[in-house]
């Protein structure tokens, strides 16, 4: 009895897909009808699932018919790449390599100087952030023009957040083992994300978002400059706009010193200059890549010839001499900072993976190759991880390095470890002759840097398309100069998800009419030509149909039925017997979903109005015809088109329109 009964039910729909393939007419040709597919496996069904969200890139798909003696070493291959673009490397190429690690070499040493005392950090640390993580990525990264170190924005955001915990001038020491312990849970949040695949998260960071945080964090650090720029002693510890210029304001009838802003001012000019000329012709791209270093030569070199450090002109002093020494025994691993360091340690770490992976992708994509976002993460995480146990602080893609890099030819990751090996010999035989370098020189090159992260042309590019974007954008500005960092980071997170919610909870619907001489329906306001069928409503709803909007597309179509009958007594329009609903866009619907189109059907129902769908996707259909939604609105009311739906229900007014 129960084999019969299950027969039956297959027989029932087999007969539901014939009868959905295709429709005659009495008065017109076969009328192709949506096709239902046929019921997935629940299984196979929640496994594409996960593949498309998680392997979406297929990473196993080199492994495949392969002997496992090749899968082991395609594994290794996969863990580090170095091994695989190694085998074709030649002179050639080092040749490119050399040159560029040894610009960008040029470039990081006196940035690294500068980012560190961004990080409140002593200088040596921006040095030892330069040479660890730099090697790692080498052998692990699957970029071939990042170049690895550290960042403005990011040791700004450290330097904020961390000296919220504990003072960097009273403990120093106790601040650099929380420093170490952020970046060791900045590594260990890249890894997971990862190694579990999760680098769409990233993603929800909007560019509009980025853009306007990238923006307020270099006007911010621009600021923090005039310390060092105006050699300036007591300076506020708050980075908002309004602190810092009364901190300025305040000290200058005592504060300010002219030898230092003479200093400042000419090698920032110098500086300016040589960026100019680097944009002016590509030819020239070294000279805004030396210029640094070269301002901290000369004006070390003045500096000690003159004495103007007696004058107070605030100078470097002592870098420490020597390579990383270990910081295993300085992270907490216990107490209240642990959990201090990992908060200040995932947000860094996110804030410096979506920086690298923009910069991978930017460079990637003119050189017409694939950068894989979970190698990427997990190399990046790694760098960092290895770099706390190392005495580093967070390292990330640099912006302005790694430009320097692709436009000094660099071939492969080799150039960052030509500049890893350039700042082991800064630290072993270099770094003493830095101690006569002025801080002003430090300011002039950290404000530099930081002037191109300031993007005016995309934020008007975002003004034309968005307003929404650009709202996001100011507001991510706007909270990072006027308040903190951390708030700017939190506005444009928050700005970011709002829009994310928005349009799944208020997507759009339009109304459609026919366009003259054809079969075609398109948005009335896009095309005003576009006439309406009388007695017909057609709407489109451009979204999925989920709990979280299902009420308020019913709602919606509703008033659109109130306002087009309101239209069509006052121009006396026959009224309308149809309401076309086109499901070409909703590529999914759940039981809410389901749940609201019962109610919009029995509320036109009672309006004597007939609810007509039109080309619903395979997923739709299945569960309409699950939910015997199909069953209800009737069979003979689902079209593959909304002209097979209009003719169906009013051929004589199609033909008149």
């Amino acid at each position: 009895m129960v084999h019969s009964t299950e027969e039956e039910h297959e027989i029932k729909e087999r007969d539901v897909r014939s009868l959905s393939s295709f429709h005659h007419s009495q008065n017109g040709p076969y009328m192709h009808k949506v096709g239902v597919p046929p019921k997935q496996n629940l299984f196979k069904e929640f496994s594409h699932t996960v593949k498309e969200t998680f392997f979406a890139d297929d990473p196993l798909r080199p492994f495949k018919d392969q002997p496992r003696s090749k899968k082991f070493i395609l594994g290794i291959q996969a863990v580090f790449p170095i091994l695989e673009w190694g085998r074709s490397y030649n002179l050639t190429k080092f040749r490119g390599d050399l040159i560029a690690g040894l610009t960008i070499a040029s470039l990081c040493i006196p940035q690294d100087i500068g980012y560190a005392k961004l990080a409140n950090l002593d200088p040596q640390y921006g040095l030892y952030s330069s040479f660890v993580p730099p090697l790692i990525y080498a052998c692990m990264g699957s970029s071939r023009d990042i170049a690895i170190g550290p960042v403005a924005v990011v040791s700004l955001l450290l330097g904020t957040l961390l000296q919220d915990e504990i003072d960097p001038l009273k403990n120093a020491a106790e601040y650099r083992r929380l420093a170490f312990t952020a970046t060791f849970f900045a590594g260990i949040t890249e890894v997971t994300l990862g190694f579990l695949r999760l680098g769409f998260l990233i993603d929800f960071l909007s560019h509009a978002a980025i853009v306007g945080f990238m923006g307020g964090a270099a006007i911010t650090i621009a600021l923090q400059q005039l310390k060092g720029f105006l050699g300036i002693k007591k300076f506020t510890k708050k980075s908002d706009i309004v602190s810092v210029m009364r901190s300025v304001f305040d000290s200058a009838h005592h504060g300010w010193n002219w030898q230092t802003i003479v200093i400042g001012a000419s090698f920032l000019a110098f500086l300016l200059l040589a960026k100019y000329i680097g944009k002016k012709n590509r030819k020239f791209f070294w000279v805004p890549a030396i210029a640094p270093l070269i301002s901290v030569i000369l004006s070390t070199f003045f500096v000690f010839i003159t004495r103007a450090d007696k004058q107070g002109v605030q100078i470097v002093k002592h870098i420490e001499k020597g390579i990383n020494p270990s910081s295993v025994n300085k992270i907490y691993w216990s107490g209240p900072y642990l959990g201090k360091g990992f908060k200040i340690g995932v947000v860094a770490g996110m804030i410096g993976l979506t920086e690298a992976m923009a910069i991978g992708r930017t460079f990637a994509s003119m050189k017409d190759y694939q950068v894989d976002g979970n190698k990427e993460m997990v190399a990046l995480g790694t760098m960092n991880v290895i770099g706390s146990l190392t005495s580093c602080y967070v390292s990330t893609g640099s912006f302005s390095r790694s430009a320097v890099n692709y436009m000094a030819g660099c071939h492969t990751a080799v150039s960052n470890i030509v500049m890893s090996v350039v700042v082991l010999l800064t630290l072993e035989f270099i770094t003493p002759l830095f101690k006569y370098t002025p801080n002003a020189i430090l300011a002039s090159i950290i404000i530099s840097a930081v002037i191109s992260l300031i993007d005016y042309e995309a934020v008007v590019l975002i003004w034309k398309i968005d307003k929404f974007d650009f709202i996001a954008c100011m507001g991510a500005f706007f909270g990072v100069v006027f308040v903190s960092v951390e708030i700017g980071l939190l506005i444009a997170v928050s700005i970011s998800f709002a829009k994310i919610l928005l349009q799944v909870t208020r997507p759009r619907t339009a109304i459609l009419g026919k366009l003259p001489r054809t079969n075609v329906y398109r948005n009335t306001q896009q095309y005003p030509e576009a006439t309406k069928v009388p007695g017909v409503l057609i709407v489109r709803v451009d979204s999925a149909i989920y709990f979280s909007n299902s009420n308020y597309i019913k709602e919606r179509i509703l008033r659109w039925l109130v306002d087009e009958e309101e239209k069509g007594v006052a121009s006396h329009q026959p009224r309308i017997q149809f309401l076309i609903v086109e499901m070409s866009p909703v590529t999914d619907i759940d039981t809410s979903g389901i749940h609201a189109f019962e109610e919009l059907y029995k509320s036109l129902q009672k309006r004597d109005v007939q609810l007509i769908l039109a080309n619903p996707g395979p997923i739709v259909i299945n569960k309409l015809h699950a939910s015997n939604f199909a069953d209800l609105v009737g069979e003979d009311r689902i079209f593959l088109t909304v002209a097979d739906a209009v003719a169906s229900c009013s051929p004589k007014l199609v033909e008149d329109v």
